[in-house]
């Protein structure tokens, strides 16, 4: 019994971690600030988790962003996943695939901030029984906020996640993040998200990430992201985001 539940346990976050990391690179709170019009942007990365009961996550991944109009972008990630779990059959594969367009509502002003929608949708291409992914479609509706301050760039907000299958539920991600930039692109980041349940196996949670973005040459970029400890729950853990970004 008390592996099965550590078993149980495991596939929830594996795919919890797996179905959802994509945000803002290489947080998982988001900014409402599009690619610009026929400019695009690739991300090379790989994203984790290793607890008690093992390790999962997608590596390599490719992320791609393109301005398909004014305030509009299309986005779509493809990843390789693994599941390595510490008493069960370990797999690798292709993961869930996931699309969305960002678009911006309102532009920046003296008073208001940019205000953006970025609706997702993880297509079950993963493998579900070897907990590649999550075997149901998800959706993603948030609404995501930016306000500039010379150095200092604050964004957040939050959605609701649609989330079927058997075991899930419905679940909530809030996030806020400030970041300060020493230029275009070097700059050093803090976020506090929160999220509601996923699963019937599953708690809140809250947690704290620190990050930054290091500038390399011709339009290249070196991103990361891990956990503060372990955030403000009882799941012992480490996360970690690390990419290669490129702007065209």
């Amino acid at each position: 019994m008390a592996f099965k539940r550590s078993l149980r346990f495991f596939l929830f976050i594996n795919i919890l971690f797996i179905a959802k990391v994509f945000a803002g690179p290489p947080f998982r709170t988001d900014d409402p600030i599009p690619v610009s019009f026929m400019h695009g942007e690739l991300y090379l990365f790989s994203t984790g988790v290793f607890d008690g009961s093992g390790k999962s996550g997608i590596g390599p991944a490719l992320e791609f962003n393109y301005g398909i109009f004014q305030n509009t972008q299309f986005h779509i990630v493809v990843p390789f996943a693994y599941s390595i779990p510490k008493n069960a059959p370990s797999h690798t594969g292709y993961g869930d695939t996931e699309i969305g367009v960002k678009y911006r509502i309102v532009d920046q002003s003296d008073v208001m901030p940019d205000i953006a929608t970025f609706p997702l949708v993880e297509i079950p291409t993963g493998n579900a029984s070897e907990n590649l992914g999550n075997g149901k479609p998800q959706i993603y509706l948030p609404i995501w906020l930016q306000k500039d301050i010379c150095k200092w760039t604050i964004y957040g907000g939050g959605g609701y996640w649609i989330n079927p299958g058997i075991g899930n539920k419905n679940w909530e991600f809030e996030g806020v993040l400030v970041q300060y930039n020493f230029t275009d692109d070097f700059f050093v980041g803090a976020e506090l998200f929160h999220q509601t349940s996923s699963s019937i196996y599953s708690n809140d949670n809250t947690g704290l990430h620190l990050g930054c973005g290091i500038p390399l040459v011709n339009n290249y970029q070196i991103l990361l992201s891990s956990d503060v400890g372990n955030g403000f729950t009882s799941y012992k853990h480490f996360s970690y985001y690390l990419g290669l970004y490129h702007t065209f």
